[in-house]
C-alpha cells in the first residue's frame, strides 16, 4: 500500500492557533505530513528558522500526545529551496495550503499553478481556515503581543514563553 505523503509549508514566525487547525486537519488526508519551515530570510522573521523548527515540534507533539494526528506521522522540517523541489525530495504527493480570506486567494491560487507547471505529479490542496481561526496570523500575533496585547489564545504557552523572550519581557510568575 502506498504512503501518501503531504507538505504544509510556512514560515511559521511564529506558529499559532490557525496553522495547528490546518495541521491537524490535514494529516486526515495523508499518512506522513512534513511542516516544512521556510527559511525565508525576506520575510524578516522575528525568529530564526531554528527557533521556529524548535516551536513547531514542541507544538505539533501536542497534536501527538493528543491523538489529534488522525494517525499520521508528522515531521518537522526546515527547507530552502524551491517548493516543489522540496517537496519531490520528501516523496510528497500533496502541497497543503490555507486559506483565511479571499485576499489569500488570488496569491495561492498563482502560487499553485506555478507549482503545478514545474512539477504536474504534484498537487495543491486548500484547507479554509476554520471560523474560529479564520482571523489569527502571524504578523497579526506578533503586533498585538508587541504593543502589550494578551496574544495568549493564539498560541501555545511554549510559543508565548518565546514571544515575552523575543520581546524581553518578563514571564508571568508561577
Amino acid at each position: 500500500m502506498r504512503t501518501r505523503v503531504g507538505v504544509y509549508p510556512g514560515t511559521f514566525d511564529p506558529i499559532h492557533v490557525g496553522h495547528i487547525d490546518v495541521i491537524r486537519r490535514a494529516t486526515a488526508l495523508v499518512d506522513r505530513l512534513v511542516v516544512a519551515v521556510a527559511v525565508n530570510a525576506g520575510k524578516n522573521p522575528l525568529f530564526s528558522v531554528e527557533e521556529r523548527v524548535r516551536m513547531v515540534e514542541a507544538d505539533v507533539a501536542g497534536l501527538m500526545a493528543a491523538n489529534e494526528a488522525n494517525g499520521a506521522r508528522i515531521e518537522v522540517r526546515a527547507f530552502d529551496s524551491l517548493l516543489v523541489r522540496f517537496a519531490t525530495e520528501v516523496g510528497a504527493d500533496l502541497i497543503v495550503r490555507g486559506l483565511r480570506a479571499v485576499s489569500d486567494f488570488e496569491y495561492e491560487f498563482q502560487m499553485a499553478a506555478n507549482n503545478k507547471r514545474i512539477c504536474p505529479r504534484i498537487e495543491t490542496v486548500f484547507l479554509m481556515a476554520s471560523e474560529t481561526v479564520q482571523f489569527v496570523s502571524s504578523r497579526f500575533v506578533k503586533e498585538i503581543h508587541l504593543l502589550g496585547g494578551d496574544v495568549s489564545s493564539f498560541v501555545s504557552p511554549a510559543v508565548l514563553a518565546e514571544l515575552d523572550r523575543k520581546r524581553g519581557r518578563p514571564l508571568p510568575a508561577g
